[in-house]
């Protein structure tokens, strides 16, 4: 089996405003080895959550493929796209995205209901992550009832709550503060690096870049590695 997680081959996309053509990407290939932990650098309206969703096959390319597990997901159509998302990627997002109607643990349980494991060792795997990200007294809370740090460590804990073999992680310090950021950035070493997890990071922080592997750029619509100086 390759230990190529995720492959991008030639990836192209743009969009036409009024009577111009705006590249985002054009011809771009990367690719991250299983254990990776990566980040996509750069500022707001660089191309990075365009990237995001064509490697999530949320979005479609204008021309190259994405192939992930061995999975060309330009192969697929939209319901077996939506299909390998939910049993594949896992996703942390700037703003949580927790479902308020829900308590901790059930929002934590959720991947697994769709896939049809809600059984007794869900309920352990779910316990024993929140213990993990130290919120192991409050799977009965609703989110409301939580911090923005704790509910970013709850989202970090759901994307990984079904073993997927890739996460993808949008922004997700963005909307904490510098020391609420350094604590889930903390986890992040402790439950994907530790771990052996595969992650691409799309954020413009470069405190997440200096916990990466590898740091990517898109420059002139290539994906480029660039090299980071540490952060004091």
């Amino acid at each position: 089996m390759s230990d190529v997680v995720l492959r991008i081959h030639e990836l192209s996309r743009h969009y036409v405003e009024g009577d111009r053509r705006h590249v985002v990407l054009d011809r771009t290939s990367a690719e991250i080895r299983r254990g990776e932990f990566v980040v996509l650098l750069g500022p707001s309206g660089s191309g990075k959550s365009t990237l995001l969703n064509l490697v999530s096959g949320i979005d479609r390319p204008d021309g190259g493929w994405v192939e992930i597990a061995g999975v060309q997901l330009t192969e697929l159509d939209e319901r077996e796209r939506t299909l390998f998302r939910r049993n594949h990627i896992g996703f942390v997002f700037q703003f949580f995205n927790l479902l308020p109607t829900l308590t901790v643990e059930e929002n934590l349980l959720l991947p697994l209901e769709l896939k049809g494991r809600l059984d007794a060792d869900a309920h352990e795997r779910a316990r024993a992550l929140l213990e993990t990200v130290g919120l192991g007294d409050r799977g009965g809370s609703f989110p409301d009832r939580l911090s923005g740090g704790e509910q970013q460590r709850v989202a970090l804990a759901r994307a990984l709550v079904h073993d997927p073999e890739l996460i993808l992680a949008d922004e997700p310090t963005g909307n904490l503060d510098p020391a609420t950021g350094g604590r889930v950035l903390d986890l992040f070493d402790t439950l994907v690096r530790d771990a052996g997890r595969t992650l691409l990071a799309v954020t413009h922080s470069r405190e997440l870049a200096a916990h990466a592997d590898r740091v990517l750029r898109i420059e002139d619509g290539r994906l480029v590695e660039v090299a980071m100086e540490p952060v004091a």
